[in-house]
């Protein structure tokens, strides 16, 4: 059997791993984490619980375990890279670093996306870290052969969060409120501008192609869905969805940036940064090592998935009060300032 631990187990990635991987029997699973989320763990995956924050209790709740790949979803820093690497030299033959689609160049010089695509991100400390990241990783792969994989996910998600292009705090239900309630909507820029989407289950499925494969040591794959839609055609299968209006209100991202950083949103590195630039990811590096990488789960089907379990969990639905004035305020500004002109 192929023995794979996850580090965390619970997001909106690794979830989906997780349960993918419990699923087929060649695959011997455990989990690192605090276990603070053990209900959402299928009952044949083994727990070892600690905070990998903490080298000694995470080298104790290892012990003396060897695993053909470690899958790490939450490392974030190069401090945290140094630790992980730390932790898991000798004990893998894999590591598969979690990075982001969002490192790659801002503003985009193409809009197809490659893994050769240079890495350059201005407007995100996010994206720089994650870069940082991956140079670490690969220095110690060049210097000493530690078995790393860079696997660069983009807007992955899953059934307790609808995909938005800009939301407050609290996550998008808000968003979803103001269009139960048939209110105006942000859409960055004129919506025009091209995404792609994944849900958790497919991307499941590229990245265990990956899970003990020769022939991704030492790379960097994408793994992202096949569908682009443009982000009015995201928020319009959301109100169908919801059977309501679709009313959009487009405003530059820029502007929102600028608003939304005296509110205390970073909105400059969320759509600066990344949603606001045009992506088509070409996904051919990863499909020659897993041909079965497709969109099985398209976002008209994936999002009534995810409004019927948010409608259905309480506490999914988090209102966010503060952002639905910034919007108001916002959409009454550009407004304003129109009337000016005539």
């Amino acid at each position: 059997m192929i023995k794979v631990l996850i580090i965390g187990g619970s997001g909106t990635i690794s979830s989906g791993i997780v349960k993918h991987l419990s699923a087929i029997a060649d695959y011997d699973v455990y989990v690192l984490n605090r276990g603070n989320r053990s209900d959402v763990i299928p009952s044949n995956v083994h727990i070892l619980k600690a905070d990998i924050n903490d080298e000694a209790e995470a080298n104790k709740a290892l012990g003396n375990l060897y695993f053909d790949s470690v899958c790490d979803f939450i490392c974030f820093t190069v401090r945290d890279a140094e630790r992980h690497y730390k932790l898991f030299k000798g004990r893998t033959g894999q590591f598969m670093f979690t990075s982001s689609a969002s490192a790659y160049h801002k503003p985009s010089r193409n809009y197809i996306i490659t893994e050769g695509t240079s890495l350059a991100n201005p407007y995100w400390e996010y994206s720089r870290n994650k870069k940082a990241c991956e140079e670490f990783f690969m220095e110690k792969y060049c210097s000493e052969g530690f078995p790393v994989t860079i696997i660069r996910p983009s807007h992955t998600y899953d059934e307790r969060s609808v995909p938005v292009g800009v939301h407050g705090n609290n996550g998008s239900y808000q968003v979803i409120k103001r269009i139960m309630e048939e209110k105006p909507v942000i859409i960055h820029g004129d919506g025009s501008s091209l995404w792609a989407l994944t849900h958790n289950s497919d991307f499941a499925v590229g990245y265990t192609g990956l899970i003990a494969n020769d022939h991704a040591i030492g790379e960097a794959f994408q793994i992202t869905g096949d569908e682009i839609l443009s982000w009015d055609q995201i928020h319009r299968t959301i109100c169908d969805a919801l059977n309501k209006p679709f009313i959009p209100f487009h405003v530059s991202s820029d502007f929102l940036a600028e608003a939304g950083q005296s509110e205390g949103y970073d909105l400059r590195g969320a759509l600066t940064g990344d949603k606001a630039a045009s992506v088509v990811f070409d996904n051919s590096k990863l499909k020659s090592l897993v041909p079965d990488m497709k969109t099985r789960v398209p976002f008209k089907v994936g999002v009534r998935r995810s409004l019927d379990y948010i409608m259905s969990h309480e506490e999914c639905r988090r209102e966010d009060s503060a952002f639905d004035a910034f919007c108001d305020k916002v959409i009454a500004a550009q407004q304003d300032a129109l009337k000016s002109f005539r």
